[in-house]
């Protein structure tokens, strides 16, 4: 703050001769008023000529000065001197005031500045005034002192004389004005010499003061821990801060979320990798003992197998990682079409599910159904409920998924049904977590496809519901219906898109 205050004290001393100047002009041009109204005071009109009863002591009053020189000049309405300075520069035609009135102006004499205050006096009301009372008397009738007339009788052309404007200027220069505004100045400028020291010092003191806190908690910020992201405690904080500080704890609770995913993903792979690779390493060195061709053989085939199964876990791995790093705030959603993007990814599947000889069926409307998601992670969502689907569905039986819409609640409901051996009730909780597999399962699987399934749905704030599927009779097959249900996108008209 010191660069403002030292560049506001020069303009705080501008201001300051402005209104000393201002202020040192008003008792001076006041004087030279009454100087103007004393001198119009002696001007005359004697015998259609204009004179003026100023004494030689009454000139040597008014020029009395002991700094200024004192000037003054009277003239008749066609310009010819009457007393005073003949130099005196006479105002313009247009600056002329009313008779009577006083102006000020300012004018150069000599090349010195010089300070003017001037009227016009209309020596012609006087005379009116004589001629009236003449009249009153010729007429008897009463005329008062104002020069207002009470039946005033009609005066011969004749006697009315023409307008008689005299000007009367009285000037001096503006040594004494200069003086009173230096010595206004002097006054208001030292003080301040005083006081900026002292305003400085209190700044640098209270600014001290003030950001104290923040240095302190600028040091506590520091000496943390690396891992340490517990929240910055607010209640020693400058209040204008405390958001700030909010802040940098919301961006801590974030932060410490996502290295807790990751470490459990570092964990969580590091664990399931363990399995596959040590088969394949048993695998590996099983079919180097072997000298059988048909034993290197069949290790060889259960090496492709557990390579396939190790590559599967790593793509799902993978593919949790993206899907729980990706959120609406890094990757906007975009308005999709569902039924397109659901037809693509069904298409996708069908040659799997021909090598596990299940039937897969799509059943969709015959309209455009629109919603706000990721593509990307869509297909994803889909792909792993359907490979739940035909890996879970005996030979010969059938997959469907399903697209409807519930128009009532603006609802796009995604369905993938099966003819499985189902999920109990008590098992829909955790057959999202990872690698959950419920027991006595033959099926081969990571458990990370419904985990996966779960953070994508909670990342389009679409609920997922597990039930049984109704049109299953075989009480040793009830099958499964994973259901999704997405909001529909409002621009979107459902009725536009169907007619």
């Amino acid at each position: 703050m010191l660069a403002p205050l030292l560049l506001l004290w020069p303009m705080s001393i501008a201001i300051t001769y402005l209104v000393a100047k201002s202020i040192a002009n008003q008792p001076f041009d006041r004087a030279l008023e009454d100087n103007v109204l004393v001198l119009s005071q002696q001007v005359k009109e004697v015998d259609g000529k204009v004179v003026t009863q100023l004494s030689n002591p009454a000139r040597d009053i008014l020029r009395a000065d002991d700094l200024d020189s004192i000037y003054f000049q009277i003239k008749n309405s066609k310009g010819d001197l009457i007393d005073g300075d003949k130099d005196l520069p006479v105002p313009a035609e247009d600056d002329r005031p009313t008779p009577g009135t006083v102006q000020i102006r300012n004018e150069y004499l000599h090349g010195i500045d010089i300070r003017v205050a001037y009227s016009y006096i209309n020596l012609n009301k006087v005379n009116k005034e004589i001629s009236a009372k003449v009249a009153a008397k010729l007429t008897g009738n009463s005329v008062d002192h104002s020069g207002d007339k009470s039946g005033q009788a009609a005066l011969p052309s004749s006697q009315v004389q023409e307008s008689q404007l005299v000007l009367v200027q009285v000037a001096e220069t503006l040594e004494k004005r200069a003086v009173l505004a230096n010595e206004i100045i002097k006054g208001v400028i030292l003080p301040q010499f005083i006081i900026l020291p002292i305003a400085l010092a209190l700044v640098w003191f209270a600014l001290s003061r003030g950001l104290s806190p923040l240095a302190e908690l600028q040091h506590r910020i520091r000496a943390r821990r690396p891992d340490d992201l517990s929240p910055i405690d607010s209640r020693h904080v400058p209040e204008e801060i405390t958001p700030l500080v909010r802040s940098l704890n919301e961006m801590l609770e974030r932060l410490a979320q996502t290295i807790v995913i990751q470490k459990r993903f570092i964990a969580d792979a590091a664990h399931q990798m363990k399995t596959p690779l040590a088969g394949m390493r048993m695998q590996s060195e099983l079919a180097l003992r072997q000298t059988d061709q048909t034993e290197i053989h069949r290790s060889l085939l259960q090496l492709a197998k557990s390579s396939e199964a190790a590559t599967r876990l790593i793509n799902q791995l993978l593919t949790l990682a993206r899907a729980e790093n990706q959120t609406p705030a890094t990757k906007p959603l975009e308005s999709i079409e569902l039924c397109e993007l659901v037809r693509s990814t069904v298409h996708d599947w069908i040659q799997t599910s021909f090598s596990y000889e299940v039937d897969l069926g799509l059943e969709q409307p015959d309209f455009p159904v629109f919603i706000f998601g990721s593509p990307l992670m869509l297909r994803e969502l889909l792909s792993n409920l359907i490979d739940n689907a035909i890996r879970y569905t005996p030979k010969g039986l059938s997959v469907t998924v399903r697209i409807r819409v519930s128009e009532e609640q603006a609802l796009a409901i995604l369905e993938v049904e099966d003819n499985g051996p189902g999920i109990p009730v008590s098992e829909h909780e955790h057959v999202f977590e990872r690698f959950y597999r419920i027991l006595d399962n033959n099926v081969q699987g990571s458990g990370l496809g419904l985990s996966i399934v779960r953070e994508i749905a909670q990342q389009h704030n679409a609920p997922i519901d597990i039930m049984a599927n109704p049109r299953n009779q075989n009480p040793h097959y009830p099958g499964c219906i994973f259901r999704v249900s997405f909001q529909m996108n409002p621009h979107a008209s459902l009725l536009g898109d169907i007619s």
